[in-house]
């Protein structure tokens, strides 16, 4: 599955840039993700919880640093999972570049992902996955913003899952409202 998604952040692209590119500042803002082990300054392992609705599950992988482009401010990660207590997978391939924001001063952060889940995660994510991309993209660029600006980067805490009931129903809202949109002609809400 293909996701593209992106935001803004109020902060030069040379600084972004370098904040995006140490992995344990920018850990705890990835939603259900913990830092485990740093392998060099190309590869990392970590897990991933993840729940949906009432289902819980635990990716523990590895992301690599594929190809890293200073000047264009671009770079494309890997990332491979298992689903530690079932036999889903989880691979992705996420290439995030940045480009000057509208506002003097902003930097915006554009990410195109091709994802690929099997197991049980396939099934429970299925049609939801790009919402609840959205959301999770949100929810990091929120965390980006705060650690940007703040005097020190935010404190690491223990991993809370992806999602919860919260975020699944407002995905599966989000996804029955828009085809209710196409189904009816409508605008977007």
């Amino acid at each position: 599955m293909q996701i593209e998604n992106g935001f803004t952040v109020a902060a030069p692209a040379d600084a972004l840039w370098a904040y995006l590119l140490d992995v344990e500042k920018i850990a705890p803002c990835m939603p259900g993700a913990e830092l485990t082990e740093t392998i060099d300054d190309r590869t990392w392992k970590g897990t991933v919880h993840a729940k949906f609705g009432p289902v819980s599950m635990s990716f523990a992988g590895t992301v690599s640093m594929q190809e890293r482009d200073d000047a264009a401010h671009r770079v494309v990660l890997k990332a491979t999972g298992m689903e530690q207590k079932g036999k889903g997978a989880a691979n992705a391939s996420v290439t995030s570049w940045l480009e000057p924001a509208a506002d003097p001063g902003s930097t915006t952060v554009k990410m195109q992902a091709d994802i690929t889940l099997t197991g049980a995660a396939a099934q429970m994510s299925r049609g939801l996955l790009p919402e609840i991309s959205k959301k999770l993209t949100q929810q990091f660029a929120d965390c980006l913003q705060a650690g940007m600006v703040a005097v020190a980067p935010p404190a690491a805490t223990s991993a809370e899952p992806v999602g919860g009931v919260g975020l699944g129903v407002s995905a599966l809202w989000a996804t029955i409202a828009g085809f209710f949109r196409r189904l009816f002609g409508g605008g977007a809400a």
